[in-house]
C-alpha cells in the first residue's frame, strides 16, 4: 500500500528561488531511534540556498527535501525512543526534510520546546544553537572575560552568538552591514556594532582592546576576512571558520599566525554523526535551556512565510536585508 501523501517543498532543478515548488510527497516513516514530527515551523538557513542552487547536496541517507531545523509535535516514536512520546512539543536539528508537513528526526537531536517560546521561535533555535555552541564554546573555547568578535552579527548565527557570548561573560564585538544592523547587535549585548561598509573591524577591535585584539573570532565570510581575522586576533587567539560567503581561497600572512600562536579551525555540522549531535543537544539542554527559560536568551525573528511561499523566504534571505531568523510556517 503506498504511503500517505503530505505537502513539501522540492527543488524542480538547481537554480534560483523560482525553482522551489510545493508538491505532494510521500510521508516519511521513522526508523529506530527516530521520531515523526508534525511540523509547525521550519527555519530557513544559508545551506538551504546552496542546496537549492545545486552546490550543497544532502549527505547520504538524508531527505532531498530542504530544511535543517524544525519545531512541532511528535506524532509517532519508533523503537529505541525513550525521552519523547506522542504529543510532545519539540524542536529538532535534522539533516533534511524540514520544509514539509511531516519530518523525521533522530530523537537524540530533539529538544523540548521551552515553555516561554512559541513554535516559530523554537524552530529558529536548533541550527544556530548547535552551530554556536560547538564552534564558539567548544572549538573556540570562549571563556568569561575574553573578547569575542562575530562577523554577520545580524544573522541568525550572529544574533545567537552575541547573546550567548554575553550571557557567559565575554566582551562582544560584531560586524554588520548597516547602522540599523549594528544597533541590533548592540541591543543584543555587543559592546560595539562595526559597520563593515565604512569601518575596518581590525582597527576598531584593536583600538577597543588597547592593541590586544579578539580572543575568539567566529567567521562565516572568508575571502579577505581570513587575513584580516589573523591581524585582528589576540595572542593565543582562536579563529573559527563556519562558512565562506566571500570564497574559501585567500592570500594570508601566516607568519602572524605563528608569532601570535593562533589556532585557525573550522567545522561543518550537517554530515556529522548522530552521536556527535546528541552530545551537543545534551550540552545545550544543560547550559543554554536554563538561559532561555529565564528569559536571558531568545531568538531574533526577522519574518515568517507560509510553507507555500518558501520562494519569498529565500528571496528575503538572498536580499541580505534580514535581521535574525526567517521561518516558514505550516
Amino acid at each position: 500500500m503506498p504511503a500517505p501523501l503530505m505537502h513539501a517543498i522540492t527543488v524542480t532543478e538547481p537554480g534560483g528561488a523560482d525553482r522551489l515548488e510545493l508538491v505532494s510527497f510521500p510521508e516519511p516513516a521513522p526508523g529506530p531511534g527516530q521520531v515523526l514530527i508534525r511540523v509547525a515551523a521550519a527555519g530557513v538557513n544559508r545551506p538551504d540556498i546552496l542546496q537549492r542552487q545545486g552546490l550543497y547536496p544532502p549527505p547520504p541517507g538524508a531527505s532531498e527535501i530542504l530544511g535543517l531545523e524544525i519545531a512541532g509535535t511528535v506524532v509517532a516514536c519508533a523503537d529505541g525512543v525513550e525521552d519523547f512520546k506522542p504529543d510532545d512539543a519539540v524542536c529538532a536539528l535534522v539533516t533534511g526534510g524540514g520544509y514539509a508537513e511531516l519530518c523525521v528526526a533522530d530523537a537524540s537531536a530533539c529538544l523540548p520546546v521551552p515553555g516561554n517560546l512559541d513554535m516559530v521561535q523554537a524552530a529558529a533555535l536548533p541550527e544556530a544553537l548547535f552551530t554556536v555552541w560547538h564552534n564558539v564554546f567548544q572549538r573556540g573555547s570562549l571563556k568569561p572575560g575574553e573578547t569575542f568578535l562575530v562577523h554577520g552579527g545580524a544573522s541568525g548565527i550572529g544574533t545567537t552568538a552575541i547573546q550567548l557570548a554575553k550571557a557567559f561573560g565575554a566582551r562582544v564585538f560584531a560586524t554588520a552591514g548597516s547602522p540599523e544592523k549594528c544597533r541590533l547587535c548592540e541591543m543584543l549585548g555587543a559592546e560595539r556594532g562595526i559597520d563593515h561598509t565604512r569601518e575596518d573591524f581590525v582597527e576598531v577591535v584593536r583600538a577597543a582592546t588597547e592593541g590586544r585584539g579578539a580572543d575568539v573570532i567566529l567567521d562565516m565570510v572568508g575571502g579577505d576576512y581570513i587575513d584580516r581575522n589573523i591581524r585582528a586576533a589576540a595572542e593565543d587567539g582562536r579563529i573559527v571558520q563556519i562558512a565562506f560567503l566571500r570564497g574559501s581561497r585567500a592570500s594570508a600572512d601566516f607568519m602572524r599566525l605563528m608569532l601570535k600562536r593562533l589556532t585557525l579551525t573550522g567545522s561543518t555540522l550537517r554530515a556529522r554523526p548522530a552521536a556527535f549531535k546528541a552530545e551537543l543537544a545534551r550540552g545545550l539542554r544543560h547550559n543554554v535551556w536554563p538561559l532561555i527559560e529565564a528569559g536571558k536568551f531568545a531568538p531574533v525573528i526577522d519574518s515568517t512565510f507560509p510553507l507555500a511561499q518558501a520562494r519569498r523566504a529565500h528571496e528575503r534571505m538572498e536580499s541580505n536585508l534580514h535581521m535574525g531568523k526567517i521561518v516558514l510556517t505550516c
